[in-house]
């Protein structure tokens, strides 16, 4: 391992901001997030935050943004098999065992969180996607129930263009991987625009009976109507299947790191169950924005979906019919008193409603059987808010927010019983403040300090999971979390740091327990204390062109420190108080090289470092420790003035780790391990018209 830490070392470099350059001043420019419904720059933001843009998201390979989303500090994301992902900001990975949860997500300012607490980022293709905004910590305040933090996805084809533009980009790889990825933006006149992402990704996977097949399609459209109102669209289909192999024991791991879920006792094993999701999904929104006067904005939107989500498992054969319907809706008010003080009001309301069937059958070695048992829920929740923002002299800037969520749910069993009359769970009403400052203490040093509150109602996979039982004992995350933190531009704005240190005092922890026969349940686990501090470093260098061989240069380094205990837990006679919390490591280290040559030559480096992560509550089992480094050397060439053609080579696990990502959290019968791929590669080539 030391010799990993040297080459680390060697290669240090992290990128936390979707910063470009300026190459007439050669240094970073200055960056500008949309958080809290207008654009400010970075520097001043009273959250912790980061901006992933284009040129990071497209630094990696573009089938996942499993790389790209663990540069930024605090902020995890896993990839159990192919189009198998989790995502957490600062600990909330305690409960996702699949997908995300206790983080709120957009898509284009519509939820892509639905109303039963629920996200399927991996209908999302990542190539479709122009810029990430991540928000670390609760903001209930405004986005509704949430615990981790917010992230919002901004999509390719919303910026004018002048003329039409097409985009076809092609890629291969290990383990049968390929990709097909077209992007085409059509400007129809000056005030309308469509633009059009298509996708198709397969995969044979590393591991056995791990494939993936994905086709995505998804259309944005702005039409400016009136010289002060713009509508927006934003609507995709994703025809998505991907096999689970399921975990393994550590021993199984050791024989055969490649091998599905084998036979255990009397459950067969996950290829004989022919295990695998199967999830076919539209969603859509409608968005308007009105400038009633200089000073007055009105926002309004309304947005859908549909999900059908087939689930043969080892236990059972799941079916799912899920609906969903919201609208978020609020007016913005900006003034000022004699240009030396700025404020702004917003008021609004996001309400979302969704139904979902679920039904379970035997599974017949991935044919539905007999009946096991059939739910009907519902789930609606309400989130009433209002803010205020004070600007003293562009130096101290002072934000007030309250919210009040509402969030419940209603059930029917239609079998084994036919219950005649629903059943209700009521989460209650639930205020949830947040207050934040930040003080430019000179041009280019920030200090920043904020106090909020959050909030997480059980999901509805949570309240009816894998065992088929509606557990209605479950209660809400809540906690509270103070913060501080300071941006820091030196040398010319070349250096970019940006360092913060958190508390979060959390009540009623939800956290999963699997049964004997690997069906899952969740239980609340009282207090859990989270420390901890996250830091990131970005240096921008310029080599005289007179060099000849480098012509620019970018280093940064992004550390997170994750001190996470469970505070009063205990499971019976088993008491786990003290011990360290499960699924998060202690530290994180992230590190990112991006070179440019001449000839249009490019090559990105990354290196992550991942401490142990223990993996069951008692803090018996963990995931050792591993160190992943990536590359990417990318070309491109104008072929004449109107095309363009690009060439692309990367690897992935270069220095051949056998590590596990996406373990399973307190694995019934040890079986906690998902096997990551071994040393892998890529290419690809991109055309634009």
């Amino acid at each position: 391992m030391k010799r990993n830490y040297l080459l680390t070392a060697l290669c240090l470099c992290g990128k936390l901001y979707a910063q470009t350059t300026d190459s007439t001043n050669n240094r970073l420019e200055q960056v500008e997030i949309k958080a809290y419904f207008n654009k400010q720059p970075l520097l001043r933001l009273t959250s912790s935050a980061a901006v992933l843009g284009q040129q990071r998201i497209q630094s990696q390979q573009s089938p996942s943004l499993v790389s790209v989303m663990n540069t930024v500090p605090g902020l995890r994301m896993e990839e159990r098999s192919p189009g198998s992902y989790r995502l957490a900001l600062r600990g909330s990975m305690l409960r996702s065992p699949f997908g995300v949860r206790n983080v709120k997500i957009y898509l284009d300012d519509f939820p892509l969180t639905d109303a039963g607490g629920n996200t399927y980022l991996n209908l999302i293709d990542p190539y479709a996607v122009d810029q990430i905004t991540i928000l670390k910590g609760p903001d209930g305040s405004i986005y509704g129930a949430n615990a981790g933090g917010v992230i919002s996805l901004y999509s390719k084809g919303f910026n004018m263009v002048a003329k039409p533009e097409i985009n076809l980009q092609l890629t291969g790889g290990s383990y049968g991987l390929f990709q097909q990825q077209l992007y085409a933006v059509l400007p129809i006149n000056q005030t309308q625009q469509l633009a059009i992402n298509q996708s198709w990704t397969r995969s044979d996977g590393y591991r056995q009976h791990s494939s993936l097949n994905r086709k995505n399609i998804q259309l944005n459209y702005n039409w400016q109507y009136a010289k002060h109102s713009e509508l927006k669209f934003t609507g995709f289909y994703t025809d998505l299947g991907y096999q689970t192999p399921g975990g393994l024991t550590a021993a199984q791991m050791e024989s055969d790191r490649r091998q599905s879920r084998p036979k255990a006792g009397p459950n067969p094993s996950a290829a004989e169950q022919k295990a695998a999701i199967y999830d076919k999904t539209f969603f859509g929104g409608v968005s308007n924005q009105t400038n009633i006067s200089s000073k007055l904005t009105l926002f309004a939107n309304v947005f859908g979906s549909s999900n059908l989500i087939q689930n043969p498992f080892i236990t059972n054969y799941e079916k799912r019919n899920e609906k969903n319907l919201g609208t978020r809706l609020y007016l913005s008010y900006v003034d000022q008193f004699n240009g030396d003080l700025k404020y702004e009001v917003q008021a609004g309301v996001e309400m979302q409603k969704g139904w979902y069937d679920i039904d379970n059958y035997d599974n017949n070695q991935g044919n539905a059987g007999n009946p096991q048992a059939k739910d009907k829920l519902e789930n609606s929740q309400q989130s009433f808010f209002v803010r205020t923002q004070l600007a003293w002299l562009e130096r101290l800037q002072i934000e007030l927010s309250m919210g009040l969520n509402e969030n419940k749910i209603s059930y029917l069993q239609r079998y084994p019983v036919d219950q005649k009359d629903k059943a209700h769970i009521n989460f209650g009403n639930t205020w949830m403040p947040r207050a934040a400052l930040s003080y430019l203490a000179t041009a280019n040093l920030s200090l920043r300090a904020s106090i909020s509150k959050g909030f997480s109602a059980p999901t509805i996979a949570e309240v009816r999971s894998s065992d088929n039982i509606i557990n209605s004992d479950l209660k809400p995350e809540t906690g509270t979390n103070h913060e501080f933190g300071l941006r820091w531009h030196l040398w010319n704005r070349r250096i970019v740091l940006d360092a913060s240190a958190y508390t979060y005092q959390m009540d009623n922890a939800i956290i999963r327990q699997v049964r004997e026969t690997g069906a899952e349940y969740f239980q609340n686990a009282g207090k859990i204390n989270q420390k901890g501090i996250e830091a990131s470093i970005l240096t921008y260098l310029i080599t005289p062109k007179s060099a000849g061989f480098i012509r620019s240069l970018q280093l940064g380094s992004n550390f997170s420190l994750n001190n996470y205990s469970f505070k009063n837990y205990q499971v019976g006679d088993k008491d786990y108080s003290g011990k360290k919390l499960t699924a998060v490591p202690k530290t994180v280290w992230v590190n990112t090289v991006q070179v440019s040559f001449p000839y249009q030559l490019r090559l990105d480096l990354l290196s992550n470092l991942t401490a142990s992560i223990p993996l069951d509550d008692a803090n018996t089992v963990y995931a050792k420790r591993y160190h992943l480094l990536q590359g990417k050397m990318s070309w491109s060439s104008a072929v004449g003035k109107k095309y363009k053609v690009g060439l692309f080579v990367g690897a992935d696990n270069l220095l051949n780790q056998k590590y596990s990502l996406g373990n399973d959290i307190n694995a019934f019968g040890g079986r906690y391990f998902n096997p990551a791929p071994l040393r892998n590669y890529y290419g690809g080539m991109n055309f634009n018209f």
